[in-house]
């Protein structure tokens, strides 16, 4: 059983900077996979950034140059952050997880189906 925690969101400015944190507790194995999703408003659910435990990362086309999806092993800690940010980039945000588990090396989408352990959210709202 694994429990994910974020923390890190707040209301920012367009052009501002946040940094998303998710506190994973349980074991997670030497081999997961870990990632950040998004839901603005009315809207379906989206992948943002992933990453494997070999540091192997995949961003959304949304996101690329301007996020950056971390982990720190030994803390258990889930790291996004999030640069120039856009009103767009407004949602609630979500970590994911599934321990013990690598997806296909060719994996290019950050599908949620593939996590099986999610957290609670965390709410980022970005302002003009």
């Amino acid at each position: 059983q694994v429990q994910l925690v974020e923390s890190g969101g707040g209301s920012v400015q367009v052009g501002g900077s946040l940094r998303l944190s998710c506190a994973a507790s349980g074991y997670l194995y030497r081999r997961h996979y870990m990632g950040w999703f998004r839901q603005a408003s009315g809207k379906e659910r989206e992948g943002v950034a992933a990453i494997v435990d070999d540091g192997t990362t995949t961003y959304a086309d949304s996101v690329k140059g301007r996020f950056t999806i971390s982990q720190d092993n030994a803390k258990s800690t889930l790291y996004l952050q999030m640069n120039s940010l856009k009103p767009e980039d407004t949602a609630m945000y979500y970590c994911a997880a599934t321990p013990g588990w690598r997806p296909d090396p060719d994996t290019s989408d950050i599908v949620a189906s593939l996590f099986g352990y999610w957290g609670q959210g965390t709410q980022v709202t970005v302002s003009s």
